[in-house]
């Protein structure tokens, strides 16, 4: 009548709240009935049961308790081992079971077992210059930490035994900036007359160096491993210092890691109806000398990755009639001149020309001195975005491909389709495949391993996905390699993979209007606002028709022919899911995979795309097939035929050789932390900035 239950997961587990609470009895029995499992499916010769039972033997609660009991009563339990740590209480004894610090990697001080303390992240401490900086809070009673520098974040209580709060901060996702370290003001604003001299050299005079408060100081520098006297172009915002940049003599660079990515001299182009935008803090040195103060400069040089413009579109740059681009003619410059140009739109937009020998506005400044550089600014023609062009309108890009080759386009990171197929933006991707393909889930991997792989931000207009949290659902088991479940996500995994698709994956759902027209005017919306690099549309049938007086031939080219202009304006990649028409099935009754030209309405689907890709699935042998069918240029692959498995667990795609299927290495790691470690080791170099090899250091420098 009064049996116990053996189980080493009792359902009444919630009452074991306190160690004096415990049911002694109830532990050595659940251990021992499962200790008897452990045995006997080793004598029946159960290698992956025996290992199944030991890994529950070792999470389990009871277990655990028992292993703390012992060791806290017996003839050592006055004795620390090496991490200096004593159970005397029955608080510390139950944080003890509950908490999993040593896993984690966290040290807690020996003489704590409550209350908040402060303590080293082991994600990011060695990565970190400043290693004493203690960044994880920790709440020792709740097992709830987090590092405020690199956002690493967790609770060390097994979820099965967080009886007293939910699983998931409940808490709801937000798009908040995050904490940003504050840099101090290190430098002299008084510079030495060396210094002065050096810039009056370049054409910046002491009034335009005290104006911009740039400043001169001692600095730790990495290159260097070491101190060195460095010139400091300081960034302000409403007058608060928010960054620093430090420059040396042999023009090694960094800013304060940590610190926010802002433009420099942010402040003085908000309510002006023009702006400049230079590469460098010289050249905007350089037109503030020339007395055109609504100028700005990119935080980290030849960069094409302008996230961080993000927060100021609307604020510095959309009032904006005219915006000059003033960067470097080499690649890395022009680079740079056509994101701002993707990102700002080239109908507002001027370039700067320099004239014959002059890279940047400085140079330009030291030859020909300040009014010849104003009429650059006069002279900057407007950016071409539709008419006749000649070779001179295009010929720094075609000398680019006459020295280098043309490049290939960007890889998903699975080498079976990079050999057959490369992306690039501009272009049309036609996807088709008969209905329970995996058409939709191949396209869901190419933009999760584009976005890891290269941080492009998608948009996706996708009827048959919704509701929109059955598709974000399918992109966190992408993301994260588990089943989308609250039993298999760790606690903090689930938060980090939603605030990340917060970031990168934008949803156009119209309440009323699903015409091509409304899609495009909001995707062109997120290139502007939040620099998206792909659009997907999925599927075709979905879009309102508008079909008129035309044919359905001549509707679905025109339809193409604006998806094909807007991917090139815009400069990003479009993804469009067409269905084919009802395949027959074989003489075996298997059916064939589809070709592009069996895609429901018109020949033009093969005709006007970039690249045609088809998703087959091969029931009889269980694998997934992917035809490249057509690839526009050559230079970004070929077409040709590649093999997959499906895993079923999270959405990915495992290339496969036709070997046996035991042998397949399914991928089921976290790429999300993947990456977030990868950028933590970046955050360090990412503050680091060397001189290019073809821009030689200054002998006459004295800082």
């Amino acid at each position: 009548m009064n049996e116990i239950n053996l189980s080493c997961a009792p359902a009444d587990r919630r009452q074991w709240n306190n160690w004096t609470d415990i049911d002694w009895v109830r532990c050595e029995a659940a251990v021992q009935k499962l200790q008897g499992r452990i045995v006997k499916a080793q004598k029946e010769g159960r290698p992956g049961k025996v290992k199944a039972l030991q890994w529950t033997l070792t999470h389990s609660f009871y277990a655990k308790a028992l292993a703390v009991k012992r060791v806290t009563s017996n003839k050592g339990k006055n004795t620390a081992g090496v991490d200096k740590v004593l159970w005397t209480t029955p608080n510390a004894k139950m944080g003890a079971v509950m908490m999993r610090w040593r896993e984690l990697g966290i040290e807690i001080p020996y003489n704590r077992t409550s209350g908040n303390i402060k303590t080293y992240c082991p994600q990011c401490r060695d990565s970190r210059h400043n290693k004493r900086d203690k960044s994880l809070s920790v709440d020792l009673a709740t097992g709830v930490f987090n590092c405020h520098y690199c956002g690493w974040a967790g609770c060390a209580v097994e979820k099965e035994q967080r009886w007293d709060k939910p699983f998931y901060n409940p808490r709801p996702l937000a798009r908040q900036k995050p904490e940003y370290k504050k840099p101090k003001q290190t430098g002299n604003t008084a510079m030495s007359s060396k210094a002065i001299a050096w810039f009056a050299g370049r054409g910046i005079s002491k009034k335009t160096l005290e104006q911009m408060r740039v400043t001169e100081g001692m600095e730790w520098m990495p290159q260097k491993n070491g101190q060195a006297n460095t010139i400091q172009f300081n960034y302000y915002r409403r007058g608060e210092l928010v960054n620093t940049k430090f420059r040396t003599g042999d023009k090694c660079f960094k800013m304060v890691s940590g610190a926010e990515l802002l433009p420099y001299n942010i402040d003085a182009i908000k309510g002006q109806k023009e702006c400049i935008i230079t590469e460098g803090e010289m050249d905007a040195l350089s037109f503030i000398e020339c007395g055109r103060t609504d100028v700005v400069s990119v935080p980290n040089g030849a960069n094409a990755n302008l996230s961080y413009l993000d927060d100021y579109i609307e604020e510095y740059f959309d009032d904006k009639d005219t915006i000059f681009i003033a960067s470097d003619t080499d690649t890395k410059g022009v680079i740079l001149r056509d994101e701002l140009l993707r990102r700002f739109g080239a109908d507002r937009c001027r370039i700067l020309e320099y004239g014959e020998g002059c890279k940047d506005a400085n140079e330009h400044l030291m030859k020909f001195g300040r009014d010849s550089l104003l009429k650059c600014l006069d002279d900057a023609p407007e950016v071409k975005v539709e008419g006749i062009f000649t070779v001179s309108d295009f010929e720094q890009s075609l000398d680019a491909i006459f020295e280098h080759g043309l490049q290939k386009g960007v890889t998903i990171g699975h080498d079976n389709f990079d050999r057959l197929c490369s992306f690039e933006t501009k272009r049309l991707c036609i996807v088709t495949g008969i209905p329970g393909s995996g058409k939709s889930e191949f396209i869901d991997e190419i933009a999760e391993r584009l976005n890891m792989r290269y941080g492009w931000r998608f948009a996706y207009f996708s009827p048959e996905n919704a509701p929109l949290a059955y598709h974000a659902s399918k992109l966190i088991e992408k993301f994260t390699g588990k089943k989308f479940s609250k039993e298999t996500l760790k606690f903090g995994e689930y938060r980090l993979v939603k605030e990340h698709l917060e970031d990168n994956f934008y949803f156009i759902s119209p309440a009323d209007n699903f015409r091509v027209d409304t899609i495009l005017e909001k995707a062109k919306f997120l290139v502007r606002r939040r620099g998206i690099k792909a659009l997907v549309i999925d599927p075709y049938n979905r879009l309102e028709s508008q079909q008129g007086n035309r044919n359905e031939t001549q509707y679905i080219s025109e339809l193409l022919d604006k998806l094909t202009n807007f991917a090139q304006i815009n400069d990003i990649l479009i993804i469009l899911m067409a269905h084919p028409t009802k395949q027959p099935k074989n003489k075996d009754g298997v059916i064939e995979a589809p070709t592009l030209y069996d895609i429901s309405g018109s020949a033009n689907f093969y005709n006007k795309a970039d690249f045609g890709i088809v998703v087959h699935r091969n029931r009889l042998e269980n694998t997934v097939e992917v035809h490249v069918q057509k690839v526009k240029f050559r230079h970004l692959g070929e077409c040709g035929t590649c093999l997959f498995k499906y895993n079923i667990n999270n959405g990915r795609y495992t290339p496969f050789d036709g070997a046996s299927f035991d042998a397949i290495a399914w991928d089921n790691t976290n790429h999300l932390q993947q990456h977030q470690q990868e950028l933590l080791e970046e955050a360090y170099r990412s503050s680091v900035f060397d001189f290019r090899d073809d821009d030689m250091p200054d002998d006459d420098c004295p800082f």
